[in-house]
């Protein structure tokens, strides 16, 4: 069956666009024009994935990601931004955002980014699939069973979607989950960007994007702790990788 956009623009020809080109693309879409109606629209017909543009009259689009995770929702959003400073991007990381795009954009990244999203909805399988990173060996320092997998004082329960470094538990985003899964089932081995582009947004957005790096340095000051080892390193011109050092 199609699945359902909810979009939510006030810019009246940006929101028509794309409504007609998400359209075309197989989804179906409820396009509406602020914050209070995609709130409105968002708990009568629950929808597989919401587009919120940042800056909208009334309730913008961060306050509607605030309140919807709030309630415990956690459908994936995409938020839609002319705000390109990093700051800005993070603030909607901590919103509770899935990924952002900024404008002007190209619909195809769009659409790309949709379908990574909705890739990740479905729960973890049992094992998460046991795979490992490049080499195959990913699993040599990390402890792996159905529901768990653990490594450099990170555990992970993959059923119920949480982790803790030793005692304290991380208040991750779904995007922010499922890099720091692929970083502990790898722990020791350097991923290199375009891995982590293909596995976790299943689109390699190139050497100019930022959307690695930002995700890495926001899931690092959730990690890091005074007096404690630093976990997620950077491999210049590489990668990352995850390591007590």
């Amino acid at each position: 069956m199609p699945q359902n956009v909810l979009l939510a623009e006030d810019d009246r020809a940006i929101r028509h666009a794309l409504e007609r080109a998400l359209t075309l693309e197989g989804y179906e879409v409820t396009a509406v024009a602020d914050g209070v109606e995609a709130l409105a629209q968002a708990h009568r017909t629950p929808p597989d994935v919401l587009v919120l543009d940042v800056m909208m009259p009334g309730i913008d689009g961060l306050q509607v990601c605030r309140v919807l995770r709030a309630e415990g929702d956690r459908t994936p959003i995409l938020m839609l931004t002319a705000l390109v400073e990093t700051a800005d991007r993070i603030a909607g990381l901590d919103a509770g955002a899935d990924d952002y795009v900024v404008k002007p954009f190209d619909v195809e990244e769009v659409f790309a980014r949709l379908r990574a999203l909705l890739r990740r909805t479905s729960p973890v399988p049992a094992g998460g699939g046991g795979t490992a990173g490049p080499g195959g060996d990913g699993g040599r320092e990390a402890q792996v069973s159905d529901r768990q997998v653990e490594a450099a004082g990170i555990r992970m329960d993959l059923q119920a979607r949480r982790a803790w470094r030793g005692r304290r538990e991380l208040e991750l985003t779904r995007t922010e989950f499922e890099l720091l899964e692929l970083l502990v089932r790898n722990a020791g081995i350097v991923l290199d960007h375009s891995t982590i582009y293909d596995r976790i947004w299943g689109y390699d957005f190139g050497p100019g994007s930022k959307n690695l790096a930002v995700y890495v340095g926001y899931l690092r000051r959730k990690l890091d702790e005074p007096g404690a080892p630093q976990l997620i390193h950077t491999v210049r011109g590489v990668g990352y990788v995850l390591r007590e050092d």
